[in-house]
């Protein structure tokens, strides 16, 4: 990975105001930590380790038939964000990978920007437990993610 960029710890968590590391990351960082978020247009609102908050628009190369955001792009944007939330929760020095994930589809995205929070089920110390709802511009469940990740220190 390349350095951080500034005003971020080498880990991509903010830098807060005294000079010690929050726990935020914001839309820069995980852009720089994870390319492929960009690639998604995935934008952090918020982050703590109690909850992340991101949105993306809707735009077609994301699409499949009929105009709606395909599963494989919803599915993605939640392992991501639910990584963020995990990777928030990990001990330092600790990385995080999605061991477990799983979807269920309630309604299409036609339009619009798509609304992402994750938050935290169960924090251990081998597993990080996450729940992912994503919305629609009018507040309508898209689909709910629940995923494992895996706590990945330098002992194991």
């Amino acid at each position: 990975m390349a350095d951080a960029p500034p005003g971020f710890a080498a880990d991509g968590r903010s830098n807060d105001e005294d000079g010690g590391v929050s726990n935020s990351i914001s839309t820069a960082a995980l852009h720089h930590m994870v390319p492929f978020a960009g690639e998604l247009g995935v934008e952090i609102e918020s982050a703590t380790s109690a909850d992340v908050v991101a949105r993306a628009p809707w735009a077609a190369q994301r699409c499949t038939a009929g105009g709606a955001l395909h599963g494989g792009y919803l599915m993605s944007v939640a392992d991501t964000i639910g990584a963020v939330a995990a990777f928030l929760r990990l001990p330092d020095g600790a990385q995080t990978s999605t061991i477990e994930s799983k979807t269920n589809f309630f309604r299409p995205v036609t339009a619009g920007t798509i609304h992402v929070t994750s938050h935290i089920v169960h924090a251990g110390t081998r597993t990080i437990v996450v729940q992912t709802d994503i919305t629609n511009d009018d507040g309508k469940l898209v689909s709910r993610t629940t995923q494992t990740q895996s706590v990945l220190t330098a002992d194991l």
